[in-house]
C-alpha cells in the first residue's frame, strides 16, 4: 500500500456486528388486557362487543333513512374521540357529518367551541332555553349526557321543541339499574375524577362531569316523552372499569354475559317525535 494512502475505512468486524448503533433496545409494552381477550381488536382498535359501534350503527341508519339535513350533537363536549380514539372506523361512525348533514355541537362546557367535527358550535346554559328555533333539527344525538341532566322535564320539552316532526332523538346513557350506575351513585361526585383516574387510566379529567341519573330507564323516558315512539335496547358491551387488570376484565366480561337485560350496563334509546300525520297519543313504548 502506498504510504500516502489513508487507512482502510471499510466495514470491519465491529461495524458488521452492529456496534455503530448505540441506541437502546425498545422496551416491550405490557399487553393490553382487552386485546388479550379480543384478538379482533388488532384489526382497527375495536372489538366485536364495542358498544359505541353498536349505538352509532343505529344512529347512522336513522340519518340515512330520514335523509337528515340538520343534526344536533347535544352534550358534544370537546369531541375528545377525534383526538384520542385510535380506531379509524369508530371515529368515522361517531362523525355525524359523514352522511352529508349539517352538524351543530352544543354543550355547557366552552370546550365545545373547539369541537373538531361539526359545522356550528354553541354553548348552552343549564336551566335556560336552548338557543335554537323551533323545529331546527331532523335528528338529535345525545351520547352519555342524560345521566348529567338535573332538570329532565325542562330539557325533554326543549329537545322536543327544537326537533322536527318525525325526527329522532338518539340517546345512549348508563342504565339506571346497571352496576356501573349503582356504584357511581355511592361515590360523591367530587371524587369521580380521582377514582376514574385509577379505574380508567386513559380517561381525562376534563371528560368527567357530575351525575344525577334522572333520565336513565325506559320507564322514565316513556314518562318524559309521552307522545313519542320510544324504542330502547339495553346493552352490556365490553367492560370499561377494570383498573387495567386483565383478570378483572375477563371476570367482568363473564358477568356481562350473565346479566339479565334489566341490569345491563347501558341503555340506548331512539325517540321519534310524531309527524304531522300521526294522531296525538299514538306514541308507544318498546
Amino acid at each position: 500500500m502506498p504510504p500516502d494512502m489513508p487507512p482502510d475505512t471499510g466495514p470491519g468486524p465491529a461495524r458488521l456486528s452492529g456496534t455503530r448503533d448505540s441506541s437502546p433496545a425498545p422496551v416491550p409494552r405490557p399487553r393490553d388486557p382487552v386485546s388479550s381477550a379480543h384478538p379482533e381488536k388488532a384489526v382497527d382498535g375495536f372489538t366485536a362487543l364495542d358498544g359505541t359501534v353498536r349505538f352509532y350503527s343505529f344512529v347512522k341508519a336513522i340519518l340515512m333513512r330520514t335523509s337528515a339535513r340538520d343534526v344536533l350533537d347535544f352534550g358534544a363536549g370537546r369531541g375528545g374521540f377525534w383526538f384520542d380514539d385510535p380506531s379509524h372506523y369508530r371515529k368515522h361512525m361517531r362523525d355525524l357529518r359523514t352522511t352529508g348533514a349539517t352538524v351543530t355541537a352544543c354543550d355547557i362546557d366552552e370546550a365545545v367551541l373547539g369541537h373538531p367535527c361539526s359545522h356550528h358550535r354553541e354553548t348552552i346554559r343549564p336551566g335556560a332555553p336552548l338557543p335554537f328555533a323551533d323545529r331546527s333539527f331532523d335528528v338529535i344525538v345525545s351520547d352519555m349526557t342524560f345521566e348529567h341532566i338535573a332538570e329532565p322535564e325542562a330539557v325533554a320539552r326543549e329537545l322536543m321543541r327544537i326537533l322536527r316532526p318525525g325526527g329522532y332523538l338518539c340517546a345512549r346513557t348508563p342504565n339506571r339499574f346497571g352496576y356501573v350506575a349503582l356504584l357511581t351513585r355511592l361515590v360523591p361526585n367530587g371524587l369521580h375524577a380521582r377514582l376514574l383516574a385509577r379505574i380508567q387510566p386513559g380517561r381525562k379529567a376534563e371528560d368527567v362531569f357530575p351525575t344525577v341519573y334522572r333520565m336513565n330507564s325506559p320507564g322514565r323516558l316513556g314518562a318524559l316523552f309521552p307522545d313519542c315512539e320510544v324504542s330502547c335496547f339495553r346493552d352490556s358491551a365490553e367492560p370499561a372499569y377494570f383498573f387495567g387488570n386483565a383478570l378483572l376484565y375477563r371476570t367482568l366480561l363473564a358477568v356481562h354475559r350473565l346479566l339479565p337485560a334489566a341490569l345491563s350496563t347501558t341503555l340506548c334509546a331512539f325517540i321519534r317525535k310524531p309527524s304531522g300525520e300521526d294522531r296525538p297519543g299514538e306514541g308507544t313504548m318498546r
